[in-house]
Formats: structure tokens, C-alpha cells, sequence
């Protein structure tokens, strides 16, 4: 009976925070083996030292699947993976919402876990929970409905159908428009991560706040797509699917930079 009670206790906590993944799965893992293909040098032994052998990508869903764990201090990150403010701000006015933001959000928590991974003296599970979460929150940070609005809960209520199939328009982003392609995470990894370290720099020249204002623009474009046409077909993928890999790539990208910045010292 504990067990039975014990299990209906995480599925509750897994529908409560269903919303608040992005990416899906296969996402996530795309932009771990892009930034895995990215490390430098010393980056790659320090965090080796972390996680052993076991590649980026493994650990990539972890801080989703913690928001189905019993213990309080793990199924209350829920509020980690997203960051609400108003639409349509130009970036003077998002960087005001950010400032006065809920300590708590995707950019409050990203920026504090960051500053904590780089203390010295921390144990190793402390290590390990600091990495997931930034190979975790880097990802969030580059899936536009996760830089959205309140009051739909990132799109979770703005109901849509792909090719026929009822959906969301948070959930199209987090794994349907991945998933119509057909590739595994690692396929998908290689045919995105095509250019070089000069082309690269484009991404990684501006900092966290303008990551997180790039997914707040695309969210608004997103918006007003739906409210045009909920009836998601061919036309959405044409319009949408460079943009969707382009934030794929430049998570990738931008993580390695993080792990090189945090790991590579």
C-alpha cells in the first residue's frame, strides 16, 4: 500500500510540473551532444572527473525527471525551467522584468546555480547537481515558450492540433516539432553542428540576458502565429523548423561555452 500511495504521489507531482519541461527528451540530449562536441581540453577532464565516462547527453533530463521525486528539495525546481514577463518588450523593458523577476525563475536560478558551480570546496554530489542543472537550464533558456507568458502557462493552455492531433502549442516546442523530423539525438546533433568556431562566435559574443531575450522575440512571433492558424500543418514546419533548429545549435554551442567558462579554468 506505501508503494501504491508513494507512486500516486509522484505521478501528481510529474502532472503538476508536466508543463514546465522543454525540449523534450530528444531535444535536451541534441543540445548536450552539440556542447559535448565542444568542450575544450580541460573542460572535458574536470568534468570527467564529475560524471566519469558517462557523456553530457545522459544527464541532460535529469532536473525534469527530479520534479517527480518525493524528496521536497527536488520536486520544488519545478519553477527552475521557465521565465514569465510580458510580451512584446523591447530589451530595456526585459531587463527591467528580469531585475525585478521571482528569485526562483529560469534566469535567477540559472545565474545562481552558475555562481555556485564555480566555488571550490563543494562535494561531489554538489558538483553533480550544479552541472545537470546548467546542461538543463541552458536548453530551457533557448525554448521560447519557456521565455513566455504567465497567464497560459507558456502556451500549455493555448490548444492546437499537429497534422490532426490535438496538442499545445508549448508542447508543439518542446517536442513535436523535434520529433516530425525523425532523427535520433545524436543525428540530429550532427547534421546541425556543421560550421566552425568562426561562424560559432556570433552566438557566444553576448551574454545569458540576451540568450534569454532572443527566446522572448521568437516567443512573441509564436504567439501571433497561433492566433492566425491553430491548425498546425506543413506550412508551420516550413515556417518554424529553421528557427526550432537554430535554437537547437545555439544552445548547443552556448552550453560548451558555459562548461568551458565554468569547467575550463
Amino acid at each position: 500500500m506505501n508503494n501504491i500511495v508513494k507512486l500516486a504521489f509522484i505521478c501528481i507531482l510529474f502532472m503538476q510540473h508536466q508543463w514546465a519541461s522543454a525540449w523534450g527528451m530528444t531535444g535536451h540530449r541534441v543540445i548536450a551532444e552539440i556542447a559535448e562536441n565542444h568542450l575544450s581540453k580541460k573542460a572535458r577532464k574536470n568534468i570527467k572527473k564529475i560524471i566519469g565516462n558517462q557523456r553530457l547527453a545522459y544527464w541532460s533530463n535529469w532536473a525534469d525527471f527530479i520534479k517527480s521525486d518525493p524528496d521536497p528539495d527536488l520536486n520544488s525546481t519545478g519553477s527552475f525551467h521557465f521565465l514569465n514577463t510580458a510580451a512584446n518588450l523591447d530589451f530595456q523593458q526585459f531587463m527591467s522584468e528580469l531585475s525585478t523577476s521571482p528569485d526562483n525563475n529560469l534566469y535567477k536560478s540559472y545565474v545562481r546555480i552558475k555562481e555556485e558551480a564555480n566555488r571550490k570546496n563543494l562535494s561531489l554530489k554538489e558538483q553533480k547537481q550544479n552541472l545537470y542543472f546548467i546542461i538543463h537550464l541552458l536548453g530551457d533558456a533557448h525554448q521560447p515558450m519557456h521565455v513566455s507568458r504567465a497567464e497560459d502557462l507558456g502556451g500549455n493552455k493555448i490548444e492546437v492540433e499537429f497534422f490532426g492531433k490535438k496538442a499545445n502549442i508549448h508542447r508543439v516546442w518542446d517536442s513535436d516539432l523535434v520529433d516530425n523530423e525523425k532523427y535520433s539525438y545524436t543525428e540530429y546533433a550532427r547534421v546541425l553542428d556543421i560550421y566552425n568556431n568562426a561562424y560559432y562566435r556570433q552566438y557566444t559574443n553576448t551574454n545569458f540576458e540576451q540568450w534569454l531575450y532572443e527566446s522572448h522575440q521568437l516567443a512573441n512571433l509564436i504567439y501571433d502565429a497561433v492566433a492566425e492558424n491553430a491548425n498546425l500543418r506543413y506550412e508551420y514546419i516550413y515556417r518554424f523548423k529553421y528557427k526550432m533548429e537554430e535554437c537547437l545549435l545555439k544552445g548547443g554551442i552556448r552550453l560548451a561555452h558555459e562548461l568551458n567558462d565554468i569547467y575550463g579554468r
